[in-house]
């Protein structure tokens, strides 16, 4: 008998007149903003620009919802493409099914296009964000509370999870492991923000510290879970995705570290400054060369205008001798 529980919401969607507000989406937009909000304090605490962030951020958001859905319905094709079911629904991203192995994919290629554009270095950008997503991520997760999705093995532990009858779930009270999730990547983020402020860490290696330790605890959170999914050699495959990502993500920080130590002192180069200096080098150049080479003009003049070289002082000069032979 369960002395306690999480009751689950009796819907996921609250209707605002005739707008439907969904308790998944909600969770990722407010997710999205506490990210570029935090991301923009430490990249201006870095010596980057206020709303830098956010302009990335305009291309690295719709690549990862796109990548995180795709990964979603790859791994899962089985929910869409199967007997019985309607392939539309891999489109309605508002019910649930987002990948992080796929959005943070994806939404590094579309990071990567906005820091070309604004000509700044994506691992700096990256390490600035990185506890921001960690936080977006302990948001994101309560999107599947709403949903009633993603939760653990049956226990009567005093937080367990309250779920209802429904489609492809039994009644009864399970893991909440969307809480655990949540929780852990909060200690992520923390960990981060301290890790570089006590180790400063540089050139991307911030991200790849939340990138092994949200894979850390995704590992085991993952074997918790009881929904549908692919096994290979009997684990499941987000459990595999996190130990290899994991190890890329340690070898990423031992290599890079030895490679290039330190941290970047110039995250975003001041455009008008560097416009600035080369005008004032062109300027400076002007007045140089015209001192070393001289102004043609002014020398042909000054050669024209010496004394005892114009046409008349040569006259002079030759009717003297004359004179004096004369006289």
């Amino acid at each position: 008998m369960n002395l306690a529980s999480i009751p689950s919401p009796s819907t996921g969607v609250i209707e605002l007149g005739p707008i439907p507000l969904r308790g998944y989406a909600f969770c990722i937009i407010i997710g999205v903003f506490v990210a570029v909000w935090i991301g923009n304090k430490r990249w201006v605490a870095r010596g980057g620009k206020a709303g830098t962030v956010a302009d990335i951020a305009v291309w690295a958001v719709p690549f990862g919802l796109v990548g995180g859905r795709l990964y979603h319905v790859i791994t899962d094709y089985q929910l869409y493409f199967s007997d019985g079911q309607n392939w539309v629904d891999a489109f309605k991203i508002w019910e649930g099914g987002l990948g992080i192995w796929g959005a943070i994919a994806f939404g590094a290629v579309g990071a990567w296009i906005g820091c070309r554009r604004r000509g700044i270095p994506l691992p700096a950008w990256a390490d600035a964000l990185a506890p921001g997503i960690a936080i977006a991520q302990a948001i994101g997760r309560w999107g599947n509370w709403f949903n009633q999705e993603l939760y653990g093995k049956p226990t009567d532990l005093p937080w367990a999870l309250e779920i209802s009858e429904g489609p492809n779930r039994v009644a009864g009270t399970y893991h909440p492991t969307f809480l655990y999730e949540s929780l852990w990547c909060i200690g992520v983020a923390l960990l981060v923000i301290w890790a570089d402020r006590r180790f400063r860490l540089g050139h991307g290696r911030a991200f790849a510290l939340y990138v092994a330790a949200y894979c850390a605890g995704r590992g085991w959170i993952e074997y918790m879970r009881v929904d549908e999914a692919h096994h290979i050699l009997g684990l499941r495959l987000n459990v595999w995705t996190a130990i290899i990502v994991f190890v890329l993500a340690v070898v990423y920080i031992v290599i890079s570290a030895k490679l290039r130590p330190g941290r970047e002192e110039i995250v975003e180069p001041d455009k008008d400054a560097e416009a600035a200096k080369k005008d004032d080098a062109g300027d400076a150049d002007g007045p140089d060369a015209t001192e070393k080479d001289g102004d043609p003009l002014k020398k042909d003049t000054a050669d024209t205008d010496a004394p005892g070289t114009s046409a008349e002082d040569t006259q002079a000069e030759s009717a003297a001798p004359e004179a004096a032979d004369k006289s």
